[in-house]
């Protein structure tokens, strides 16, 4: 178990992934957070649904009273670049003891001077997006006897992850097993296993989404279901989307959507309609392996109430499909809808008849 002192400077409330799925979702322990512009205050103070009592303080140093094991590396900034202002802060942590955890495209373990500061005071540095060798894809994903469940989304960072954990959460509350599969440096830091999908070369990039599920099927769940990442549509992050819908071999898709975003981030583009995004990804999946979408998953966080039960309602009238905010409501409900319809589907196959 890791007690964690959390580095996000200036970042923590606004663009702070990682460091909130790791405070909501693993059972490592955050013990302090690292950001002088909310030192003083709790966790909670700043994200209450985090529901955390962990202090924010101003440097590592300050951090150290908490006796923490472990400096997590609590954002990842556009590109995956370490701020250069966060340097010292990383070397106060080494120079401590502290293991590093990082899921920065930045490999912190390959920069000369983290490795020999490493060495020095013998702490490890753990670069969560480094990914291992990896095969080809080579169809082994088809044979895996539990359904496959693939969250897509409409744009990056809407609560793929999110959506994806408190389902298994919910498929074990009534007895189902379920396995949780995690494709980014975020669920990889949550469940303690995975490869971050978007670090490996674009032609094992499918290997590695097979490899995941061969992984989770090893454990004999019921049910697997896989952390999205990107957008079919991104103009950035639609490649691993497409290495997921086809390395994954999915039996069915749950479409997960920001309500209040109309445009990706960055970028401008606009983002889909339920009825296109759903026959674009079920016209993709039908090329290879049919797969259905089975449901929407809403992150309605923001809304009031009623205008959250509104957004639920009119993506079910719209697609005949059953829709919840699995954060807001619980995932209780959606898991009931969902699961009578997560059944095996075969690959297309032709065969040649001589």
């Amino acid at each position: 178990m890791r007690r964690y002192a959390i580095l996000a400077p200036a970042q923590f409330a606004e663009n702070a992934k990682t460091a909130h799925g790791v405070i909501r979702y693993s059972n490592d322990e955050t013990v302090a957070v690292v950001d002088p512009s909310c030192a003083g205050r709790m966790v909670r103070d700043v994200v209450p649904y985090l529901e955390s009592s962990a202090p924010f303080v101003a440097s590592v140093a300050d951090a150290l009273q908490f006796k923490p094991t472990s400096l997590l590396i609590g954002t990842a900034p556009k590109g995956g670049k370490l701020p250069e202002e966060w340097r010292a802060e990383i070397l106060s942590a080494i120079a401590a003891g502290l293991e590093i955890v990082s899921g920065l495209h930045d490999m912190l373990g390959d920069d000369p001077q983290f490795a020999a500061a490493a060495r020095r005071h013998g702490v490890r540095i753990w670069d969560v997006r480094k990914p291992p060798d990896v095969p080809l894809f080579s169809g082994s994903a088809y044979d895996v006897k539990a359904p496959v469940v693939l969250a897509v989304g409409h744009d990056c960072a809407v609560g793929k992850m999110t959506v994806m954990l408190e389902l298994a959460r919910a498929a074990r509350e009534v007895g189902a097993n379920a396995e949780f599969v995690p494709t980014g440096q975020t669920g990889i830091m949550i469940a303690g296993w995975g490869i971050s999908v978007d670090r490996v070369i674009s032609d094992f990039a499918t290997g590695a989404s097979e490899h995941l599920v061969i992984e989770a099927a090893r454990r004999n769940p019921e049910y697997i279901l896989v952390e999205g990442q990107g957008a079919i549509n991104h103009p950035a992050y639609a490649p691993v989307t497409l290495a997921l819908l086809f390395g994954c071999a999915p039996d069915a898709l749950l479409l997960v959507v920001d309500v209040k975003r109309t445009s990706m981030e960055t970028y401008g583009t606009p983002t889909l309609p339920y009825s296109r995004l759903i026959a674009m990804h079920e016209d993709l999946c039908a090329t290879v392996k049919p797969a259905s979408v089975v449901g929407i998953a809403l992150n309605t966080f923001g809304l009031e109430e009623s205008a959250a039960a509104e957004e639920i309602a009119r993506a079910s009238a719209e697609t005949s499909l059953p829709a919840d905010d699995v954060v807001r409501n619980g995932a209780a409900r959606l898991w009931e809808a969902i699961a009578p319809a997560l059944i095996k589907r075969h690959p297309l196959s032709a065969k040649v008849v001589a």
